[in-house]
């Protein structure tokens, strides 16, 4: 397996059907490049924060859009001024799910919506 090493690498990544989770090691190579988000029951998670309703749901209409293009879709909790995202692949591993590649490029992907960048499909 051939995973990014940057974050900007991860970010140019397109999701892709996948029937195996990422191993440990897999795992473990990839966390360091998304330093907000953390490893919660299973998931890849983080939580954003915003100064009022208007900008949560900004984020959360782009955050849409971006998962819609990816067809890859996070688990999301909303709150006034906070947005919870939790990922996983529940098809890898024969349905038994897990964590994939995918969940990191859209973590990376998210990121980048929040700090205002433009995101490539």
């Amino acid at each position: 397996m051939n995973l990014p090493h940057t974050i900007e690498e991860l970010t140019l990544q397109t999701c892709a059907p996948l029937q195996h989770a990422l191993s440990e090691a897999g795992i473990a190579a990839l966390l360091p490049l998304l330093p907000e988000w953390a490893l919660e029951h299973g998931k890849l998670c983080r939580s954003y924060d915003f100064q009022n309703y208007y900008q949560t749901m900004a984020f959360i209409n782009a955050l849409a859009w971006m998962t819609h293009t990816q067809d890859h879709h996070p688990e999301l909790i909303i709150t006034y001024k906070t947005c919870t995202v939790r990922y996983d692949t529940h098809s890898v591993n024969e349905g038994a799910g897990g964590l994939s590649e995918n969940d990191f490029v859209c973590a990376a992907k998210a990121d980048a919506i929040y700090a205002g960048r433009q995101v490539e499909k």
